[in-house]
């Protein structure tokens, strides 16, 4: 067999934090890594240039989404996703199976897979772990995730367990679907909500059958902090340590701080641009809601030291007048800023990790989100 193109580097380490190198056929991916969304093909409010110069290494596809619009067969016609969108570096797919689970309507799980009506137009699919790797080849994902059931929390233990045993019988499935490809990889996902001997089932499970990466899925549907950092202290220990780790839909900056320092090495989740579509923006000082009358007088930008130009040359009174207005040049530099931050977060850590200061570094970066943003004079 001719060795895989899709290869993870771990190159330094820090505690549990982890500096790493992801290199695949379509550029490197630089670890701990944040994943812009690209739910339908655009990180909302985005060019993909400017994804790109904010530091971002990979994005994020979803197959649930691309799957009922534009089509995955379209897609492929079309010469796949990164062609479409116009972003040639490495994309990862999700399998859908969340968004069945939250989207969706009058879904119906079996063995064989998740049939479900469409939330766009009513129209009626199904979704097997075999149809949820050929969707994502017809998309042309560097990185695809295998399909699972993903349960809403609180949930009982049978409940959990009944989806974790059946998340990896598709698990199974999904990685003889997914065959040998030499330039794409296939990630298994641990479920078993916040139940450690369920967890322990699911990753010894899924590291026999083997995958090039490891996601702890099941997270930030409703459990808090706290739980899911306990979480991942007894899952991200049960996983290889030369496969990446990828918590999947978290979250907010002090999420990713924490989960690093526990071992994790890539993340993706919708905040930076839901909240900028909504006012809020990721900064050194905290969160920032421009929406408040306090900054209508501020001539100040969000952040002077920033490198995007959302947040270092645009004064915090024009983009709370952008939304008093509800003109979309405020949604658009909002989300702009908050990528920029996530990017820049990352950057900060991954340096800190090579310099081996990580602690350092988060007891710092988390201080300066608890002082606070400083009131204009």
């Amino acid at each position: 067999m001719k060795p895989r193109n899709i290869v993870f580097t771990r190159l330094a380490e820090d505690g549990a934090a982890r500096l790493g190198r992801i290199d695949t056929p379509r550029g490197e991916i630089r670890t701990p890594a944040f994943m812009p969304v690209g739910t339908a093909g655009t990180v909302k409010a985005l060019y993909c240039e400017q994804v790109r110069a904010a530091g971002a290494d990979i994005v994020l596809g979803n197959t649930y989404h691309l799957m009922l619009r534009p089509g995955a067969e379209r897609l492929a016609r079309l010469g796949g996703l990164h062609s479409f969108m116009g972003w040639q570096r490495p994309i990862l797919t999700d399998s859908g199976g969340f968004q069945v689970m939250s989207l969706s309507k009058l879904r119906k799980v079996t063995d064989h897979g998740v049939t479900f009506q469409s939330h766009i137009d009513g129209s009626r699919h199904l979704l097997t772990p075999e149809r949820a790797m050929e969707i994502q080849a017809q998309i042309g994902s560097d990185i695809r995730m295998v399909l699972d059931e993903c349960v809403a929390w609180p949930c009982s233990e049978q409940d959990a367990e009944r989806a974790m045993m059946l998340s990896l019988r598709w698990a199974e499935r999904s990685r003889h679907a997914f065959g040998a490809p030499q330039d794409q990889a296939l990630f298994g996902i641990v479920q078993g909500s916040t139940f450690r001997h369920l967890r322990e089932i699911s990753a010894r499970e899924l590291v026999e059958i083997g995958f090039d990466g490891y996601a702890v899925g099941g997270l930030a549907v409703g459990e808090g902090q706290e739980m899911m950092l306990q979480t991942l202290d007894y899952t991200v220990p049960m996983l290889p340590e030369d496969r990446p780790r990828y918590l999947m839909g978290v979250g907010t900056p002090d999420d990713l701080v924490k989960a690093v320092a526990r071992g994790i090495d890539m993340f993706d989740c919708v905040m930076p641009t839901r909240s900028g579509r909504h006012g809020k923006a990721f900064t050194r000082f905290g969160a920032i809601n421009l929406k408040n009358a306090r900054h209508a007088d501020d001539p100040r930008p969000l952040d002077e030291a920033s490198p995007c130009p959302a947040a270092s040359q645009y004064s915090r009174a024009y983009l709370h007048h952008l939304f008093k207005a509800e003109e979309l040049l405020g949604r658009m530099l909002l989300s702009w800023a908050n990528i920029a931050y996530y990017q820049e977060l990352m950057a900060g850590m991954r340096a800190a990790i090579a310099e081996g200061r990580f602690a350092d570094f988060a007891a710092e970066t988390i201080a300066g989100w608890q002082r606070g943003d400083i009131p204009a004079l």
